[in-house]
Protein backbone atom coordinates (compact mmCIF):
# COMPACT_ATOMS: atom_id res chain seq x y z
CA UNK A 1 0.00 0.00 0.00
CA UNK A 2 2.64 2.01 0.53
CA UNK A 3 4.31 2.01 -2.69
CA UNK A 4 0.30 2.85 -4.15
CA UNK A 5 0.57 5.85 -2.24
CA UNK A 6 3.91 7.13 -3.45
CA UNK A 7 2.90 6.59 -6.99
CA UNK A 8 -0.13 8.95 -6.59
CA UNK A 9 2.02 11.40 -5.29
CA UNK A 10 4.18 11.03 -7.85
CA UNK A 11 1.11 11.32 -10.54
CA UNK A 12 0.00 14.53 -8.27
CA UNK A 13 3.47 16.42 -8.63
CA UNK A 14 3.66 15.61 -12.55
CA UNK A 15 0.14 16.68 -13.14
CA UNK A 16 0.73 19.89 -11.16
CA UNK A 17 4.45 20.13 -13.07
CA UNK A 18 2.38 19.76 -16.63
CA UNK A 19 0.18 22.56 -15.62
CA UNK A 20 2.88 25.11 -14.80
CA UNK A 21 4.70 24.53 -17.45
CA UNK A 22 2.23 24.15 -20.43
CA UNK A 23 1.60 26.73 -22.96
CA UNK A 24 -1.94 26.67 -22.35
CA UNK A 25 -4.90 26.25 -24.77
CA UNK A 26 -2.05 25.91 -27.85
CA UNK A 27 -5.30 27.35 -30.65
CA UNK A 28 -5.08 30.87 -28.73
CA UNK A 29 -2.58 33.29 -28.35
CA UNK A 30 -2.87 35.13 -24.85
CA UNK A 31 -1.20 37.91 -26.42
CA UNK A 32 -3.11 38.88 -28.50
CA UNK A 33 -5.82 41.57 -27.35
CA UNK A 34 -9.15 41.20 -29.07
CA UNK A 35 -12.17 43.56 -29.63
CA UNK A 36 -14.05 42.07 -26.69
CA UNK A 37 -11.14 42.39 -23.86
CA UNK A 38 -11.14 46.20 -25.07
CA UNK A 39 -14.36 45.85 -24.63
CA UNK A 40 -13.94 44.46 -20.79
CA UNK A 41 -11.46 47.29 -19.88
CA UNK A 42 -8.14 45.54 -20.87
CA UNK A 43 -5.34 48.01 -21.95
CA UNK A 44 -2.01 46.73 -23.36
CA UNK A 45 1.33 47.46 -21.53
CA UNK A 46 3.29 50.62 -21.94
CA UNK A 47 0.21 52.61 -23.23
CA UNK A 48 1.29 56.28 -22.34
CA UNK A 49 -0.74 59.68 -21.90
CA UNK A 50 -2.03 61.92 -24.65
CA UNK A 51 0.10 64.58 -22.67
CA UNK A 52 3.29 62.17 -22.65
CA UNK A 53 2.60 61.91 -26.53
CA UNK A 54 2.87 65.33 -26.89
CA UNK A 55 5.76 65.80 -24.66
CA UNK A 56 8.03 63.19 -26.71
CA UNK A 57 6.83 65.08 -30.13
CA UNK A 58 7.87 68.72 -28.73
CA UNK A 59 11.04 67.15 -27.47
CA UNK A 60 11.62 65.65 -30.78
CA UNK A 61 11.27 69.14 -32.43
CA UNK A 62 13.04 70.61 -30.10
CA UNK A 63 16.57 68.38 -30.44
CA UNK A 64 15.83 67.18 -33.30
CA UNK A 65 13.90 68.92 -35.74
CA UNK A 66 15.97 71.90 -36.22
CA UNK A 67 19.07 69.48 -37.52
CA UNK A 68 17.07 66.86 -39.43
CA UNK A 69 15.09 69.56 -41.54
CA UNK A 70 18.61 71.57 -42.26
CA UNK A 71 19.94 68.55 -43.65
CA UNK A 72 17.39 67.78 -46.24
CA UNK A 73 17.27 72.06 -47.84
CA UNK A 74 21.03 71.06 -48.08
CA UNK A 75 20.94 67.71 -49.38
CA UNK A 76 17.83 68.72 -52.01
CA UNK A 77 19.57 72.50 -52.77
CA UNK A 78 16.46 73.88 -51.08
CA UNK A 79 13.64 72.21 -52.71
CA UNK A 80 12.93 70.53 -50.05
CA UNK A 81 12.25 72.20 -46.23
CA UNK A 82 10.65 69.14 -43.93
CA UNK A 83 11.29 65.99 -43.44
CA UNK A 84 8.47 62.99 -42.83
CA UNK A 85 7.82 63.25 -39.00
CA UNK A 86 5.50 60.19 -39.05
CA UNK A 87 5.06 57.19 -40.73
CA UNK A 88 1.30 55.32 -41.24
CA UNK A 89 0.09 52.10 -42.26
CA UNK A 90 -3.95 50.84 -42.77
CA UNK A 91 -4.89 48.04 -39.97
CA UNK A 92 -5.56 45.99 -43.24
CA UNK A 93 -1.96 46.13 -44.01
CA UNK A 94 -0.16 45.55 -40.73
CA UNK A 95 -2.55 42.70 -40.07
CA UNK A 96 -1.65 41.06 -43.37
CA UNK A 97 2.32 41.48 -42.57
CA UNK A 98 1.65 40.27 -39.03
CA UNK A 99 -0.06 36.93 -40.39
CA UNK A 100 2.52 36.54 -43.10
CA UNK A 101 5.59 37.31 -40.84
CA UNK A 102 4.04 34.33 -38.41
CA UNK A 103 3.86 32.35 -41.28
CA UNK A 104 7.41 32.69 -42.85
CA UNK A 105 9.01 32.51 -39.21
CA UNK A 106 7.06 29.38 -38.90
CA UNK A 107 8.47 27.78 -42.27
CA UNK A 108 11.58 29.03 -41.12
CA UNK A 109 11.91 27.57 -37.36
CA UNK A 110 11.13 30.66 -35.65
CA UNK A 111 9.32 31.70 -32.90
CA UNK A 112 8.31 35.41 -33.90
CA UNK A 113 7.65 37.57 -30.42
CA UNK A 114 7.57 41.19 -31.44
CA UNK A 115 8.02 43.80 -34.65
CA UNK A 116 10.93 45.92 -34.63
CA UNK A 117 10.99 49.63 -36.64
CA UNK A 118 13.97 50.71 -38.10
CA UNK A 119 14.17 54.32 -39.72
CA UNK A 120 15.39 54.95 -43.46
CA UNK A 121 16.15 56.96 -45.91
CA UNK A 122 14.98 56.95 -49.62
CA UNK A 123 17.65 57.15 -52.03
CA UNK A 124 18.07 60.59 -54.70
CA UNK A 125 17.99 58.80 -57.59
CA UNK A 126 14.67 56.45 -58.79
CA UNK A 127 12.46 57.55 -56.79
CA UNK A 128 9.24 59.93 -56.90
CA UNK A 129 10.18 63.63 -56.16
CA UNK A 130 7.96 63.65 -52.79
CA UNK A 131 9.94 60.62 -51.23
CA UNK A 132 13.53 61.45 -52.52
CA UNK A 133 16.15 61.89 -49.83
CA UNK A 134 13.18 61.32 -47.15
CA UNK A 135 12.82 59.64 -44.06
CA UNK A 136 10.60 56.56 -43.68
CA UNK A 137 10.11 53.37 -41.58
CA UNK A 138 10.07 50.10 -42.07
CA UNK A 139 8.91 46.87 -40.06
CA UNK A 140 11.10 44.12 -39.38
CA UNK A 141 10.02 40.59 -37.30
CA UNK A 142 11.64 40.01 -34.54
CA UNK A 143 12.11 36.43 -32.33
CA UNK A 144 13.89 33.29 -32.09
CA UNK A 145 14.65 29.81 -33.37
CA UNK A 146 12.62 27.08 -31.95
CA UNK A 147 14.40 23.70 -31.30
CA UNK A 148 18.06 22.32 -30.73
CA UNK A 149 17.27 24.23 -26.93
CA UNK A 150 18.32 22.11 -23.69
CA UNK A 151 15.76 21.21 -21.60
CA UNK A 152 15.57 23.07 -18.67
CA UNK A 153 13.67 23.28 -15.61
CA UNK A 154 13.45 27.18 -15.48
CA UNK A 155 11.88 28.64 -18.10
CA UNK A 156 13.74 31.65 -19.06
CA UNK A 157 16.14 31.94 -21.96
CA UNK A 158 19.37 33.19 -20.33
CA UNK A 159 21.64 32.71 -23.51
CA UNK A 160 20.57 35.65 -25.61
CA UNK A 161 17.88 37.75 -26.93
CA UNK A 162 15.48 38.05 -30.49
CA UNK A 163 16.97 38.72 -33.41
CA UNK A 164 15.95 40.11 -36.70
CA UNK A 165 14.18 37.17 -38.61
CA UNK A 166 15.53 36.87 -42.19
CA UNK A 167 11.98 37.53 -43.75
CA UNK A 168 11.41 40.43 -46.28
CA UNK A 169 10.50 43.92 -44.33
CA UNK A 170 7.59 46.19 -44.89
CA UNK A 171 7.78 49.48 -45.78
CA UNK A 172 6.01 52.09 -48.39
CA UNK A 173 3.95 53.52 -45.54
CA UNK A 174 2.70 57.15 -46.00
CA UNK A 175 4.58 59.75 -44.22
CA UNK A 176 4.18 63.83 -43.00
CA UNK A 177 5.68 66.32 -41.67
CA UNK A 178 3.56 67.38 -39.58
CA UNK A 179 3.64 67.07 -35.43
CA UNK A 180 1.77 65.00 -33.06
CA UNK A 181 -1.42 65.32 -32.70
CA UNK A 182 -1.96 65.79 -36.65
Amino acid sequence: MKKLSYIILGFIIGAVITYYFSPGNPGVDPSEATSELAEKGFKPKNIISIEEAKKLNNNWSQYRCKAVDSCIKVQTNGQKGHDNRWAEWSIKDLRQYLAYSRYESRKLGYKMTGVRFYLGVYGDENEPDNKKLTTTMFMVPRGHKKGNQKASMIPFNFAGGDTDIPIPPMNNSSGGSGGYPN
